[in-house]
């Protein structure tokens, strides 16, 4: 009996896309080098603020000048993390469904931990119990470390758990987690990118994702 839910954070359960356009091209605009589109940006997420940096900044940049960008991105975006980020149409009121049916629910995400632990609090309170972000210590996804930390933390097993992303990332880290896995298509990410990771069950909109998660 599946009653757990693992769900990934941008692109899956809050769009906080415009949020990290503005701070990735906040620290470029500091330290002289060209910005970048949200559309660009959306295909820089899904590895965690290092990597996101990492690809935001011109190919010849010297690790002294990434790691100021780092340090730029995260004083921004700690202030401005929760600006024009929302959740996609429905989360809510999914997230109350599972509540209401007794189902343990977590995210588990890249994005760093502060980041995580914040917007989940602010934006979804008690209907998200577990948070795990990225930090130094904790391998990320797709290693399953954070996944099953967060499993521990719930008290759940894996074999009773679904885990919902939009990235090829999280098909691997469900994969590697041994937890079934469905891919939402409103995300970061097309469908042939899911499918060619080896995703196969799909929600189009969180009314079908309730269906598939409670049936």
């Amino acid at each position: 009996m599946k009653n757990t839910v693992i769900f990934d954070l941008d692109g899956t359960l809050l769009n906080t896309l415009d949020d990290l356009t503005d701070a990735v091209n906040f620290a470029l605009t500091k330290n002289n080098f060209p910005i970048h589109s949200t559309e660009e940006i959306k295909s820089f997420v899904g590895n965690g603020i290092k990597k996101l940096i990492e690809r935001s900044v011109p190919k010849n940049c010297s690790e002294e000048m990434l790691q100021k960008c780092f340090e730029d991105f995260c004083i921004f975006y700690e202030k401005h993390m929760n600006d024009k980020t929302k959740p996609y149409s429905g989360i809510i009121e999914m997230l109350s469904q599972l509540k209401k049916a007794g189902f343990k629910t977590a995210v588990v995400t890249n994005k760093a931990d502060f980041a995580a632990q914040v917007l989940c609090k602010v934006i979804f309170g008690d209907l998200i119990t577990v948070a795990v972000g990225a930090d130094e210590n904790t391998r990320h996804k797709p290693y399953p470390d954070t996944t099953l930390k967060a499993l521990k933390k719930l008290g759940a097993k894996a074999e009773n758990a679904f885990f919902v992303g939009d990235s090829d990332v999280d098909v691997q880290t469900a994969a590697n987690s041994g937890i079934d896995f469905i891919g939402v298509l409103w995300g970061f990410r097309d469908k042939s990118v899911l499918e060619s990771a080896g995703a196969t069950v799909f929600a189009e909109n969180a009314r079908e994702l309730t269906r598939l998660l409670l049936n």
